[in-house]
Parts: C-alpha cells; structure tokens; sequence
C-alpha cells in the first residue's frame, strides 16, 4: 500500500542519490586523475599487485586485485573532504557512514575488473546489471527467489531506520560502483546506486534481491529497480562517468547502463 510515509522516504533517498551524484559529476577529473596514479607508478609495486595468492584448478596460481584499495583511498579522501553530515563510528555499516539532519547515510564502494584478453577471466556481470551487497550494507530484508530452487528468506542487518536521543531517521544505502579494465587499469564506467529502504519492501517485493553465488548471500538487482518507483522520473542509478573509448564489446556488454548514462546528471 503506497502510504504518505513511503514516498517521503524514497524522496529523501532521491535527495540524498542527486547529492552524491552531483559530487561525482563536480569531482569527476580530481576522481579519474586519483585512480590514474596507481597506473602511473605501476613499475613500483607491479611485483606486488595481487600478491595474496590462492591456487585455482589445475593448480595455477590466481593473484587477488588490489585495484579496489587505491579506489577507496580516492573516493573516500574527496567524499571525506566534502563533509556531509557527521562521521559515525558504529562498527556495523558501510565503508562510509555519516549522519545528517534528516537521515543516516550508508556508502560502500564496488569495484569490479573486466578483460578483453582470451584467457583472462573478467568479471563484468558482476557489474552490469546487479551487485554484492553484505548485510551489514542494507536494509532490505525478503525473499530471494532462486530458479528451479524453493525461495529462501534473507535477513539484512542494517535497521530501516535509528532512533537516537529520542529522533528517528531512515537508514538509507548508496553504492559508488567503478569498472576498471584489468588490463591497462583503465577507469571504464562509474556509478551511484541507491537500493531501496527496507520499509520499501511492500513495492518492490523480490525484486531488488538476487541469489548470491553462496547460500545466505546477496546481489542487489538493480537493473529490475531502476526506478524511484513511487515518484515521476527519478531512477535509483546515476551513471556519472563512461570512458568515451571504450572498446565496443565493453559497451555491448553494458548496454543497459549506458542506456541509463543518458538519463543521469550532465
């Protein structure tokens, strides 16, 4: 039932989403000369990249991308520098996690590599068109509808909403995603996602919630909720920045995205 109460919070979370997208778009040269840098002095820890090793089938040796490290380091210095609201310390939540007049703001950064290589493996569709979320990212609890399995239920962490000192505020999540090509580390496509409040369910049922490759965890769908679906207009993706070179399989693959690109913030 689409009560008053629902289509204020998804206004706030519009707010919140334009906000943080306009920032992008503001910082968009100081963010892409900041993830540049690792690329630039790669002679010094190339050695080093992916030195967590794990072995894989038939033995060979995998390294784990350290690429989402010096992305943080980015996106959270400029995000930190803005000063939106106040810092909190509260061990469960996002990377970054602030509280403002009228809200308390969850934001976890995603980064996924992807290759043209043969051979190489590339992880592109965990980018264009759903996500890992944990459950210390969100407030979203449901059903997880598996195909050809029975549904399971699935349980977030983060509450819908905090009452602090007598004041109570929604919970609102917000994903900065950035798709880099593995190869060259090139920045190929960033955006800012806002999965719905929990209180939300009641719209959008299943539909933001996606098997996980393990039992218990996660996707956020997305691309079935593009949409503040109880406002006119407003979508929950803001695609702030495409590599205008990027190769054309890339952009195949990222269609529904780039389809997106052209609706978000100029």
């Amino acid at each position: 039932m689409v009560t008053k109460k629902l289509k204020e919070l998804e206004e706030l979370e519009n707010k919140y989403l334009k906000k943080y997208a306009y920032f992008l778009k503001f910082a968009e040269h100081e963010i892409l000369v900041g993830l540049d840098t690792g690329r630039k002095n790669l002679k010094y820890w190339k050695k080093l990249y992916g030195t967590k090793i794990k072995v894989g089938r038939n033995n060979q040796k995998t390294g784990i991308s350290v690429y989402s490290r010096g992305a943080e380091r980015v996106i959270y210095a400029l995000l930190n520098g803005k000063g939106i609201g106040d810092p909190n310390s509260a061990p469960v939540g996002s990377d970054l996690f602030f509280e403002v007049d009228d809200a308390f703001i969850h934001i976890d950064l995603k980064t996924v590599g992807a290759s043209l290589k043969k051979g190489t493996s590339s992880n592109i569709g965990d980018f264009k068109e759903d996500i890992f979320v944990g459950e210390n990212q969100n407030s979203y609890s449901g059903i997880i509808k598996v195909k050809n399995k029975p549904s399971r239920s699935y349980k977030a962490n983060l509450p819908t909403k905090y009452t602090i000192n007598g004041k109570t505020k929604p919970c609102l999540t917000y994903f900065i995603c950035i798709l880099y090509d593995k190869d060259t580390l090139e920045t190929l496509l960033i955006n800012i996602l806002c999965m719905p409040n929990g209180e939300l369910e009641p719209i959008y049922r299943d539909r933001p919630l996606k098997a996980g490759k393990n039992v218990g965890k996660t996707r956020f769908n997305f691309s079935r909720t593009e949409n503040f679906e109880l406002l006119e207009g407003p979508k929950r993706i803001q695609v702030t920045y495409v590599n205008e070179n990027m190769d054309a399989k890339y952009q195949n693959q990222l269609s529904f995205l780039l389809n997106i690109h052209k609706f978000s913030i100029k």
